[in-house]
């Protein structure tokens, strides 16, 4: 086994939650008194949201700010915390436990977001989804996990078939040697991952490929959507493509693009992606199968 292909199955194995302990928090002095007209109702939701730190799966970021920053989106999203609803950082302080500033740098990113409005005399409230940045990673997930998955899912399933084979055309007239080194790297590692049984390691590897082709592209503005790209390769179930089920056929054609770049062969290229990106019978309705030229 190739250095790198053990670098990444390590890393796929290995997890680091950097939380930090519930007597580090420097928690609100409030009462016990819930303002029920100032505020959503937390009560009645799962369990494991009482406090923060108790969740670490899935949480973007280090620390109680990251898993603030998780759960808040997870709820605003799913349509627990609806459009217009009022948050007030006192409450969501003593409802999780924690502290003043992990309440304010969270909600500062939620309305970097597009999730959440702050103004003054009106307090911060939960914006419609038509202000929300869509193609924001985090939303992006936090969609594909809620009850919007099947919209997410095959949103991202026809955004990829339009942007991908465009990069892979692209991407074959950037010919630099370390760039196709690395893209060969990521099919062996996904062909000895796929050998071993190991899902893990093969999405990995195949995430690398796609956000690497995209970025060769020499594109400025579809290398800012890179970043969609991985995301959609991280959310599991629902509509896929032959991309997302490791097997010999996928590992062929991730093959077929190396070779097309190696070549300089931007139509063969685009023609491997679409091939790759090609929808399961069971799923055909996501996206129109490539047409026979």
């Amino acid at each position: 086994m190739s250095t790198l292909a053990h670098t990444m199955m390590t890393a796929a194995r290995s997890a680091d939650s950097g939380l930090a302990t519930p007597g580090e928090l420097d928690r609100y002095p409030y009462a016990d008194t819930p303002g029920a007209d100032r505020g959503p109702v937390w009560d009645g939701g799962d369990p494991e949201l009482g406090r923060v730190g108790r969740r670490t799966a899935g949480s973007r970021g280090r620390g109680l700010h990251g898993q603030l920053v998780q759960q808040l989106g997870q709820m605003i999203v799913s349509g627990d915390l609806g459009a217009d609803r009022p948050l007030v950082p006192e409450e969501i302080g003593q409802r999780f436990e924690v502290s003043r500033t992990v309440v304010r740098e969270s909600l500062r990113v939620l309305e970097a977001k597009g999730l959440v409005s702050a103004r003054p005399n009106v307090g911060t409230r939960v914006r419609p989804v038509s202000d929300w940045n869509l193609l924001d990673p985090d939303i992006i997930e936090w969609r594909a996990y809620g009850p919007q998955r099947d919209d997410q899912r095959r949103e991202l399933s026809e955004l990829r078939w339009t942007i991908e084979p465009l990069a892979a055309r692209l991407a074959a007239g950037h010919g630099r040697d370390d760039v196709q080194q690395r893209l060969t790297d990521m099919v062996e590692i996904m062909g000895h991952a796929l050998g071993q049984g190991d899902a893990l390691t093969f999405a990995r590897a195949d995430n690398e490929f796609h956000s690497l082709l995209i970025q060769v592209a020499g594109n400025r503005m579809l290398e800012h959507l890179s970043g969609i790209v991985s995301a959609a390769l991280q959310v599991s179930g629902g509509p896929v493509t032959g991309c997302e089920r490791p097997n010999d056929t996928s590992l062929t054609h991730h093959a077929r693009i190396v070779d097309a770049l190696a070549a300089g062969d931007g139509v063969a290229a685009e023609a491997a992606m679409r091939q790759l990106l090609t929808v399961h019978p069971e799923v055909e309705r996501v996206v129109p199968a490539p047409r026979e030229h």
